[in-house]
């Protein structure tokens, strides 16, 4: 048993139970856990233990649960079927801090995301070709669904209508109607798409391209490349700012966080040392957190100044996909 030091530092309830809000939850790979950060003060609140090498992240939009995805998976045996489950998605209760269920998934899950009536959760499976839906109800999966080419990340639309997954393997973005559950429509996404994320109106998809070191802009209605940026080396992890209007970009390899204005297109650069991994805006706290992949560090970074306030040392690992309780 862990030690109430451990996974009780500074933790904050409100009358009815829960967090203090914001609160952010990170995914830690190889330290094999997920921790809680208070979002205000940026000290760790809990850890949660036995969650094995876990990369994707989302939480309940009521804050109920999170579910995590790992990338660690068994050997499938000579001559079993090629969907046969051999990872899984943990199932976390933040408040009560325990497990509260494993889903078998077939092959390892890069990302989550989930549907905002928090009752489905699409995981990408890069080694499958496609996502897996998984009916959090019922705790199974739903649906398998085949996108391309070694899929990365999917955003949902806030009317849960429909979902949009990268496929980094063949350099397209697949659209998903989520009442049919169908792919109906591939859209255009630069070199090596991997993150995503919606313009405040949903209109545009701004594309991280790993390899090529670009940002996509992408026309959800034309399906269309209207520009690219140039950002850097082995970029990662993208995010717009509370404006609407800036995006926050890594380059792991540049050792740098790009500010870029999507309306001027100019560029402004913070120098983050090693390697700057993925990123998230904390609503209400006008912060960024940036992860490095090298280092068990976060770096938290103003949004208005452009500059690093503070860091959260982690136990162990690395930070993944960030997901907020509010």
């Amino acid at each position: 048993m862990n030690h109430p030091s451990q996974w009780l530092l500074g933790v904050l309830f409100l009358s009815n139970g829960a967090f203090a809000a914001p609160t952010v939850f990170i995914p830690t790979g190889s330290g094999n856990e997920v921790i809680a950060i208070d979002g205000a003060n940026n000290k760790i609140l809990r850890r949660y233990p036995g969650v094995e090498n876990p990369h994707g992240l989302v939480a309940s939009p009521d804050g109920e649960y999170l579910v995590a995805g790992s990338l660690k998976e068994t050997a499938v045996p000579a001559g079993a079927p090629a969907d046969t489950p051999n990872s899984k998605l943990y199932v976390i209760h933040p408040e009560h801090g325990h497990i509260m269920a494993e889903i078998p998934v077939s092959g390892w899950t890069h990302h989550e995301a989930i549907t905002p009536d928090g009752n489905f959760v699409i995981s990408t499976h890069p080694t499958r070709g496609g996502i897996s839906v998984v009916d959090l109800i019922n705790r199974k999966i739903f649906r398998t669904i085949k996108t391309g080419p070694a899929p990365n990340y999917t955003l949902v639309t806030k009317d849960g209508k429909r979902a949009y997954v990268s496929n980094s393997g063949n350099g397209t973005i697949s659209e998903i109607d989520l009442v049919r559950w169908e792919v109906i429509r591939s859209l255009e996404a630069g070199p090596s798409p991997e993150h995503l994320v919606f313009s405040p109106d949903e209109k545009t998809l701004y594309v991280a391209n790993d390899r090529a070191g670009s940002v996509s802009v992408v026309s959800v209605q034309s399906g269309k490349v209207e520009r690219s940026y140039k950002i850097g080396k082995r970029m990662h992890g993208l995010d717009i700012g509370d404006d609407g209007k800036t995006l926050f970009v890594s380059s792991r390899a540049d050792d740098k966080l790009v500010a870029l204005d999507t309306i001027t297109g100019e560029q402004r650069f913070l120098t983050l040392s090693p390697a700057p991994y993925h990123l998230d805006r904390i609503p209400g706290t006008g912060k960024v957190y940036v992860s490095s992949s090298n280092a068990p560090k976060i770096w938290v970074v103003d949004q208005k100044t452009f500059s690093v306030t503070g860091t959260i040392q982690l136990p162990a690992g690395e930070g993944h996909q960030i997901a907020v309780i509010r």
